[in-house]
């Protein structure tokens, strides 16, 4: 299910609202020496095709974009912990500036679900008098909020409260918080008289706990969808958040100092950036353009030149992953973009000498930008990873076929910009056809004649916030478990069969082994170094090695779930995984974040409460 779409005019922010509001909490933060830690969950079981690499050697943008705002805000003393690097860290044993942080605030995606609890659980051992005040978001937190709050009494762990949305949503609460907070007052118990006297009503994009004397949550309050930046320029800078980078360790406490500016670039090689937000296909697997509520929002040319330019000179990182959802969405936006950056110099260099970047587009629109593809390459673009999903748009339609799709890759070739295609494989599509370009193979084989450079085949699976989410489950698409074991969260990342209607769906699992074996292997990577695809030599071959190291991590893992396919019995979900403690908006209607099926909590009074027992003892201490 979609998220629901706000009142029409009433989907972005009012122009320089959240820079006034950043000014606002730049005044108020003398006030108040706030320390903050973040973390990024991560389940290291989905490290393998096709994130390997990148998954640990590129920063993530959200949780950097959040420390960015903190700092930007006035609150430097934050430190952010990714999963990634820090594999044994521990809230209950984090000390930022001599004390246990005021704010913990855990991003988490879908797959990354199980770390990211056990972080809340653990930090909710910490004694209640000093508990910092816990924050769920990321991915996760606007299509599944309520999976931050534990619906077991007997093990009554749970966020204080989740943001469902971008920096707006959080520094909106923290301004709200700050505007209350007591002289020595501990954020937590701040928060808890703000929420008991409804001030967080008022902030859309917050999902918080009414709560039993003893902590334990009874329903869930919804405060709505979110309004969203429409101008990207009005985001904090993030150059701020590198600074912020907890060294990789296997200790679970913190460091007494973030990572130095010059070792950034040893463990982030890469620097991930939003560019663009929106895209103009709805296609109904998808929920892009739900997110953002059918708007397409941009960053200016000059933000963008001086985002690349200012990482580069302060942390040394050349290369840069544009986060966008179709960069080439808007013609008449992109090409401002292109043409700034193609006139900017660092050092008196070209850009495209100093920096090379990529990101995502779809054939469609890489058709359409074709005579502006030399600009293209004056801008810096290197590589462009194109949603190329069926070559036959038997799956879905977005302006692809075989003719087109090879077109584009040419034309991206003539350019020096390396063509990376995305595929979804499905029940109807075979391992091979015959004289046809239907069969998995087939495709993966013109793709690379065509000049494909890496290559992305993920079997379709339920996509939270997507159209077809909540059918995928109720028509018995999706799987509860197979042979005995339960389909886990790290298993939706579109590397396991885990929704099929095909009859041996063990076929499907070893039809993408297949694919990766097939384009990477000691054979292609021998022809690499003597006919590569690229006009840098390297490349080709470099991406190879990374490609066959990846083939090998997905077959060890995903090897014995397609046996499981093939001898176990499959467990059919009959609807889709919903909130077990009721859910409702703050006038007691429905919650826009829950799904069909989602208990519905009685209101008898829409009054406010008197404060909670957790509250009242919490100020007492």
């Amino acid at each position: 299910m979609e998220l629901p779409r706000r009142t029409r005019g009433d989907e972005l922010l009012k122009p320089g609202e959240l820079a006034d509001l950043r000014g606002r909490l730049r005044t108020r933060s003398r006030e108040h020496d706030l320390t903050t830690v973040i973390a990024c969950a991560f389940d290291h079981r989905t490290r393998m095709l096709p994130f390997i690499y990148a998954d640990t050697r590129m920063a993530p943008a959200g949780v950097r974009a959040i420390g960015s705002a903190m700092v930007d805000a006035g609150f430097p003393k934050t430190r952010i912990i990714l999963q990634q690097w820090n594999r044994n860290f521990r809230p209950a044993h984090m000390r930022l500036d001599g004390h246990i942080p005021d704010l913990f605030m855990v991003s988490s995606m879908q797959m990354h679900s199980a770390p990211a609890n056990a972080l809340i659980r653990d930090a909710c051992r910490i004694e209640p008098p000093h508990r910092p005040l816990i924050i769920g978001g990321g991915p996760r937190a606007i299509y599944e909020p309520w999976d931050f709050f534990s619906a077991d009494a007997r093990d009554p762990w749970a966020a204080d409260v989740v943001v469902t949305g971008e920096e707006f949503v959080l520094l909106s609460l923290l301004e709200v918080l700050l505007s209350i907070r007591a002289r020595g007052e501990s954020m937590r118990t701040t928060f808890l008289r703000g929420r008991d006297g409804g001030l967080l009503d008022q902030i859309p994009g917050l999902i918080y706990a009414r709560t039993d004397g003893y902590g334990v949550p009874e329903e869930l309050i919804d405060t709505g969808v979110q309004r969203l930046v429409g101008d990207l320029d009005e985001l904090p800078h993030p150059v701020l958040g590198y600074r912020l980078l907890e060294p990789p360790s296997d200790k679970p406490t913190l460091a007494a100092q973030a990572v130095p500016a010059g070792h950034i670039r040893r463990y982030s090689r890469i620097a991930s950036l939003v560019l663009t937000f929106g895209c103009k296909f709805n296609c109904p697997y998808c929920p892009i353009p739900a997110y953002n509520q059918r708007q397409h929002r941009v960053k200016s040319g000059e933000r963008i030149a001086d985002e690349m330019a200012r990482v580069h000179e302060e942390y040394g990182i050349r290369y840069f992953f544009g986060a966008d959802d179709n960069f080439f969405n808007h013609k008449q936006r992109t090409l401002p973009i292109l043409e700034t950056l193609a006139r900017t110099t660092i050092h008196g260099r070209g850009f495209r000498k100093s920096i090379r970047w990529g990101t995502e587009v779809t054939v469609h629109d890489t058709l359409q930008m074709k005579e502006h593809l030399p600009l293209a390459n004056r801008a810096g673009i290197r590589w462009l990873w194109l949603g190329v999903e069926d070559m036959t748009a038997t799956l879905v339609k977005k302006g692809q076929s075989v003719d087109r799709t090879t077109a584009a890759f040419q034309a991206l070739r003539i350019q020096r910009i390396c063509p990376m295609p995305m595929m979804m494989h499905h029940d109807s599509q075979p391992l091979y056809t015959p004289g046809e370009p239907y069969g998995l193979l087939n495709q993966v084989r013109l793709l690379r004649e065509a000049g494909a450079v890496t290559l992305q085949v993920l079997m379709m699976t339920p996509a939270t916030g997507s159209k077809l989410y909540v059918e995928s489950f109720t028509s018995g698409l999706a799987y509860e478990s197979v042979a005995g074991r339960r389909v886990e969260p790290h298993m939706l990342d579109g590397n396991y069969v885990v929704a099929s209607r095909h009859p041996k769906p063990w076929r499907k699992q070893l039809n993408i082994m297949c694919a990766y074996l097939y384009f990477y292997n000691p054979v292609r990577w021998l022809i690499a170094l003597v006919r590569p695809k690229t006009a840098n030599h390297w490349v080709d071959a470099a991406w190879q090695m990374v490609g066959m190291y990846g083939t090998l991590h997905n077959i060890r893992r995903t090897a014995g779930w397609a046996v499981r396919l093939m001898r176990g019995q499959i467990t059919r979900r009959t609807g889709p995984p919903t909130s077990r403690i009721p859910m409702r908006s703050v006038d007691g209607g429905s919650a826009g974040h829950a799904l069909p099926g989602t208990p519905r909590a009685e209101v008898v009074t829409l009054e406010r409460r008197a404060p909670s027992r957790e509250a009242t003892s919490s100020s007492r201490r």
